[in-house]
C-alpha cells in the first residue's frame, strides 16, 4: 500500500500542506483518484460533527451538522474538471483527461490547482 498526497494550489499562490490518502494500487485513473478523494473529504467532515468542510469543492450549503453527499460532491469536482474550473498536475506533468491512468509509486504528490472558485461545482 501507497500513500499519495494532495495538494490544493489556486492561482493567487495559496497552497494547503496538502492531505494524504492511501491507495492499494499502484496505478489509478483520476476520476477515481478524484472520487476517492472527495469521498474521503466528505467522510473526514461528518467525523468532525459536520462543522467545517474543508475539500476540493465546497458544498452548495455548508450549514453545521448538515450531511453532505459524496456522490453529488464527486459529480461537481469531475464536472468543474472537464470545465476547466481545476487542472491537475502530477509532478510537473498536467493530466487533461479524467480516465488518464497515473502512476502511483509511493510518495506521490497530486496538485490540484483551482481556477475559480469551485463553490457547488
Amino acid at each position: 500500500m501507497g500513500r499519495v498526497t494532495f495538494v490544493d494550489e489556486t492561482t493567487a499562490g495559496d497552497r494547503d500542506g496538502g492531505r494524504g490518502l492511501d491507495v492499494a494500487e499502484d496505478r489509478l485513473v483520476l476520476r477515481e483518484l478524484i472520487r476517492r478523494r472527495v469521498h474521503q473529504e466528505v467522510a473526514e467532515y461528518h467525523a468532525g460533527g459536520g462543522v467545517r468542510f474543508r475539500g476540493l469543492v465546497r458544498p452548495r450549503e455548508v450549514d453545521p451538522g448538515r450531511r453532505v453527499d459524496a456522490g453529488a460532491q464527486t459529480e461537481r469536482a469531475l464536472r468543474a474538471f472537464e470545465g476547466n474550473g481545476l487542472l491537475v498536475l502530477v509532478g510537473d506533468r498536467q493530466i487533461t483527461e479524467l480516465d488518464e491512468e497515473i502512476p502511483l509509486p509511493a510518495g506521490t504528490e497530486i496538485t490540484f490547482l483551482t481556477l475559480v472558485p469551485l463553490v457547488g461545482g
